[in-house]
């Protein structure tokens, strides 16, 4: 399976939309969630600023298919993994791992020294998964990252389990 790691263009927005909904399923069923927050609008993430990396399949040259992407959001100087999406089909065979190599990279050449994330802390391809990347715990030193948190407290996060603040040293 050959993947490609490239930037996102806008004829990838309704792709990267549909993949994180479909991702979000697994959270869902986990959590047996009766609600849970749409996924950001293929809109809003390409009009963020920041970046957004696409893996793509590339064994058929002629018709790769996206499997996966990562949003990291650009604030203040700050760089932060905003969302981290494979689309289930493709989990366990390190897509998710190439996204996060690609996007510390990508924060690094842009002139950032750490990247943040919150994610759930008991999840397994969550918080565990983000540490053997080399992210460890943090604490919200910044308004942007302490708004982070009452924005998870305002869409119900905290209602499916115990989230965390991880940084990764660039």
């Amino acid at each position: 399976m050959d993947i490609v790691i490239r930037p996102s263009t806008p004829r990838d927005d309704a792709l990267t939309e549909q993949i994180e909904l479909t991702a979000d399923a697994l959270l869902i069923d986990l959590f047996g969630a009766v609600s849970w927050p749409p996924p950001t609008p293929a809109h809003d993430r390409a009009a963020s600023p920041g970046f957004v990396l696409v893996a793509e399949l590339a064994d058929d040259v002629a018709a790769p298919i996206v499997v996966g992407f990562v949003h990291v959001l650009e604030i203040d100087g700050h760089a932060h993994l905003e969302q981290l999406s494979v689309l289930p089909s493709f989990g366990r065979r390190g897509i998710g791992r190439q996204l996060v190599t690609a996007a510390l990279a990508e924060a690094r050449r842009r002139g950032h020294t750490h990247v943040t994330l919150r994610t759930y802390t008991d999840v397994p391809w969550n918080a565990p998964f983000y540490g053997s990347c080399g992210f460890v715990e943090s604490e919200p030193d910044t308004a942007m990252l302490r708004e982070l948190v009452l924005v998870e407290e305002s869409l119900g996060l905290f209602e499916h389990g115990p989230r965390v603040q991880m940084t990764a040293t660039l």
